[in-house]
């Protein structure tokens, strides 16, 4: 027997088949790890000097991680196409789907942790309540530009324990010092600061999954019933007592097409352009 070929396959089941790459993304991305208090600084980005927000778009719920809408980098997504053709239904079940299957959105801004200034520019990823939070601050005269290398703010993050979507994580809230302060004495710093920031979606594009891989997750999430045939297949001694039943209804006045038919039917074409 070739005892590393039964590794790998072992390796690969294991996995569900998805091998995963590990990566330190301490170097590029931060967030409090801990409960306490954190001073930050937002930058200036050096991709979009009008803009320090970066949004991007992430699917949930199909898998243990999330992993990036393809919508991120321009290109056609078939589960936000599939969410726009539930949409185009005049049934409520089928609505409350597309909302499921819409991307979630994340945001990132660069950011200097005041006492880690060696680690450079990282990448603050948080959600839509501290994002409209920090629009607003932007849209006060009092604040303006906090991101300003002269005149701008820093912030204080403090993290605490608490419940988020009925789990027990760490929750963020931040305000504005009182005081403007420069980004750093040192211009070279800034300079160093200015020029060398990480990009999201250039980290993430070597693990971006492909419009047919997306399609397959889809189908598999819509109509399971083919994920419980291939575990009988696998594994003979495992009972079912009962079948999954699809996600997806789709349901119409007239006489109900199979779900896979219809999802199938939607990517007939799938080299015409669709719009976003």
């Amino acid at each position: 027997m070739d005892l590393n070929l039964l590794k790998s396959k072992l390796s690969a089941l294991q996995t569900n088949g998805q091998k995963k790459e590990k990566v330190d993304y301490s170097a590029t991305l931060w967030k409090p790890r801990s409960e306490g208090k954190y001073q930050i600084r937002i930058v200036p980005s050096k991709f979009d000097k009008s803009n320090p927000f970066k949004e991007v778009y992430l699917h949930y719920g199909f898998s243990k991680f999330p992993f990036y809408a393809l919508t991120n980098w321009g290109e056609k997504d078939p589960i936000v196409e599939f969410a726009k053709q539930l949409r185009g239904t005049n049934d409520r079940a089928n609505w409350q789907l597309a909302k499921k299957l819409d991307p979630k959105m994340r945001i990132f801004a660069p950011v200097i942790v005041r006492g880690e200034e060696d680690k450079g520019v990282r990448l603050w990823e948080f959600g839509k309540e501290i994002y409209m939070q920090l629009l607003a601050l932007a849209e006060d005269e009092d604040y303006g530009d906090f991101t300003d290398i002269n005149e701008g703010f820093d912030f204080t993050l403090e993290a605490v324990m608490g419940d988020v979507g009925g789990r027990q994580a760490l929750k963020s809230t931040i305000r504005p010092k009182r005081k403007t302060s420069a980004l750093s004495d040192d211009a070279t710093q800034i300079e160093s600061w200015l020029d060398d920031q990480p990009n999201i979606l250039e980290m993430q594009e070597k693990f971006k999954k492909s419009f047919d891989d997306l399609k397959t997750i889809l189908q598999n999430f819509l109509d399971p019933e083919d994920e419980a045939e291939e575990t009988v297949e696998v594994d003979v001694e495992e009972e079912i007592k009962e079948k999954p039943k699809s996600n997806y209804s789709l349901s119409t006045k007239k006489e109900a097409t199979k779900p896979v038919d219809k999802f199938d039917a939607l990517f007939d074409d799938e080299d015409d352009d669709m719009p976003f």
